[in-house]
Order: structure tokens, then C-alpha cells, then sequence
């Protein structure tokens, strides 16, 4: 069996560093970026694709798989790296932050969350102990304990709450915990108060979890708001485990918080924006629509030599967005798959070669 670990090679004199996490399902070199697979599936990527454009962890969302198709039909299928078709790790979030994004039809107490399906509206009930439970039935490598996310422009009495169900879901999660195979991570909250983040990562820290992460943030602040509090959380994490900023964001905002020191990102950008037509490159974003690229022979980025460059023209990206061919959103999501991968892989090679931000800043481009 293999427990998981986490190990820092290097440190950059500003907080970047360059780590390996090892999992049951392989390694990955951190700093990394983890496409986005809630449902079980990076929307029209295979899994194939994913190894070529060089990922090597995925998100999926154990709140979301609970509800279709079903922890039973997923156990029943092989668990989830079978039927994903996955064989690398793979990251659940457990339900947190659909807690406050779907807060019509959930009410929460100390105890857990009660919710009507947005599937099918069925009633139920998730404690923290049900969480962890989930996400070890799916056969997850990281698995994400639960968490109380307040939006942005919570009342200092909703903050001061959050952070106490937090740390007490997390104390449960972790005490029922059965698989040693899978690491588990505490999810800082706190929302915008310094106070409460400090008091957040302390009772969390004092928990000593495979990982930590900072959540709450992506919610609707302003991006200098997000990094405000991103910083100050960094610093109240331990040096020897993964920090995972959750749900964020641009290139730019992969290289500014790689920086700081962390080392897991997800976001939905790259994928979502691909369906809808908007490409990211080296001088900023590309709206495949419009109609300037009818005409236009050349690709996406000249400097990009991922598949959809190599072969397809933006006025051919263009025909083929306006006829809602789903080629269209497939090309694009390798593109914008590949852009972020690849960015990740620039701040790898800066920290190794000692120039960092260097080489990566060139990769972000406008983005940086």
C-alpha cells in the first residue's frame, strides 16, 4: 500500500517552491495545475489526451458523483479511476462550496447539512463523517474534508461561525477516516478577516493533516482582495505539506500564487471558457467569434505547439465555434488545457534552473 507523502525539493528565496506529492495512483510535480473533472469527466477531453498535454492530477467534486450517478453505481463500476478511465490521482472537493453556491436548497447546522438535490430533489443529509466516508468509497488519492464556505460580504458573525463548524467538521472527518492510502486534506476558512484565518489555520494545523488548503476565496471578492488574503494564508501553513489554493484562476493568477508558495490549483476557466469561445494565449484572450478571424490562416498562438495550433486555423476554429460543431469546443479545451499546463511547466523549469519567475512570466504573457 502505498501512503501518501509530500517532499519540497527546492525553495525559492520568495516562497516559490518546487515539490513532488506521491499518491497511490503515481506522482506529481508540484507546483500543478488539476483540470477540472467534477462529474467525472474533463468535458470533451479523453483521458489519453490528458497524458499528452502532460496533466497529471484531476479534480472531481464528491458532493456532485453522490448525487449522479450514485456512490453505489461508482463502487459497482470499479470505483472512480476505473470509471473515469483515469489511472492517475485524482483530488475530490466534498461538498463545501456547493454548500453556499446551492444555499436555497441546503440548511446547515453544527451537526451537517441537510439538501434537497439540484438532480432530482431528493432529501439528504451530509455530516463530515459522510464526506470522508463518500470520498473513500470512490477511491479518491485526495480527498478534501467539509467545509462551511461563506460568500463574499458574510457578516462578522457568519465568518466567526464558519470557521468554528469548520474546525469541528474537520475533527470528525479526520477521526473517521479509514484508508491510510488516501491523503486528507483541512481547508482553512475565514473569509476576509486576518483573525479568523490565523485562528482557522492554527486549530487546523493543530489537527495534522496530509495537506491543507486555502478556500473561501474565489467567491466574488476583487482579485486584490484574493490575494491579499492568499498571502497572509500561506504563511500560516506548514512548510512540509501541500497547500492547495482552491478555485483560482488566470495564468496570471497561477504565477502570482506559485509565487507565494502553492503548490495545487484548479479552475473551471480553461474548460468553460473553451466551450464558449475564448482561447487563452501568450497576448491575452482570443474570442474566437469575432468576426476579425474569419480570414485568418494562422493559429491560435504561434508559439503554442499544441494540437489545435498545429493543425487548425483560427478562421477554421471560427467556422467551426458559429456551427456549434462540437469539435469547436473540444479544439479549444486542448488549447486552453495545454496553454495552463504548459505555464505550469515553465515555473517548474524557473525554479530548477534558479531564474524563476523568469521563463514562466514569458509563458504567462499578457496573462502575468
Amino acid at each position: 500500500m502505498t501512503r501518501p507523502s509530500f517532499s519540497v525539493r527546492l525553495t525559492h528565496p520568495g516562497g516559490a517552491r518546487l515539490g513532488r506529492l506521491v499518491t497511490a495512483h503515481g506522482a506529481v510535480e508540484t507546483p500543478a495545475f488539476m483540470p477540472v473533472a467534477t462529474h467525472g469527466s474533463v468535458k470533451g477531453v479523453l483521458p489519453p489526451q490528458l497524458v499528452e498535454l502532460g496533466a497529471t492530477i484531476v479534480l472531481s467534486n464528491a458532493y456532485h458523483l453522490a448525487q449522479r450517478p450514485g456512490v453505489d453505481i461508482v463502487e459497482a463500476l470499479g470505483g472512480l479511476h476505473r470509471m473515469m478511465g483515469w489511472d492517475g490521482p485524482i483530488l475530490t472537493d466534498s461538498g463545501g462550496f456547493q454548500v453556499m453556491s446551492l444555499a436555497g436548497l441546503v440548511r446547515v447546522d453544527d451537526d451537517g447539512v441537510n439538501y434537497r438535490s439540484h438532480v432530482d430533489g431528493r432529501a439528504g443529509r451530509m455530516r463530515p463523517e459522510d464526506a470522508i466516508a463518500v470520498q473513500e468509497r470512490l477511491g479518491v488519492d485526495v480527498a478534501m474534508s467539509l467545509d462551511e464556505c461563506v460568500p463574499a460580504g458574510a457578516s462578522a458573525q457568519e465568518v466567526a461561525r464558519a470557521v468554528r463548524r469548520t474546525t469541528a467538521w474537520a475533527a470528525r472527518g479526520r477521526a473517521a477516516r479509514q484508508r491510510e492510502d488516501m491523503a486528507l486534506f483541512g481547508i482553512v476558512q475565514g473569509a476576509f478577516d486576518p483573525e479568523q484565518r490565523a485562528a482557522s489555520a492554527a486549530e487546523l494545523v493543530a489537527l495534522d493533516f496530509d495537506g491543507y488548503a486555502a478556500g473561501g476565496l474565489s467567491v466574488g471578492e476583487p482579485p486584490a482582495e484574493t490575494a491579499r488574503v492568499a498571502a497572509l494564508t500561506v504563511k500560516l501553513l506548514p512548510a512540509d505539506r501541500p497547500r492547495y489554493l482552491m478555485g483560482t484562476g488566470t495564468p496570471g493568477d497561477l504565477l502570482r500564487f506559485a509565487g507565494m508558495g502553492y503548490d495545487l490549483f484548479d479552475c473551471v476557466l480553461p474548460t468553460r471558457n473553451a466551450r464558449n469561445g475564448m482561447l487563452f494565449t501568450r497576448d491575452g484572450k482570443v474570442m474566437i467569434r469575432n468576426a476579425c478571424h474569419a480570414r485568418d490562416a494562422r493559429p491560435v498562438d504561434e508559439h503554442c505547439s499544441c494540437y489545435t495550433c498545429r493543425r487548425f486555423s483560427r478562421g477554421a476554429l471560427r467556422h467551426l465555434h458559429l456551427a456549434h460543431e462540437m469539435l469547436a469546443a473540444q479544439l479549444a479545451t486542448l488549447h486552453n488545457l495545454h496553454f495552463y499546463l504548459q505555464l505550469m511547466r515553465e515555473i517548474r523549469a524557473a525554479l530548477v534552473e534558479g531564474t524563476f519567475p523568469g521563463r514562466a512570466t514569458v509563458a504567462a504573457g499578457a496573462w502575468a
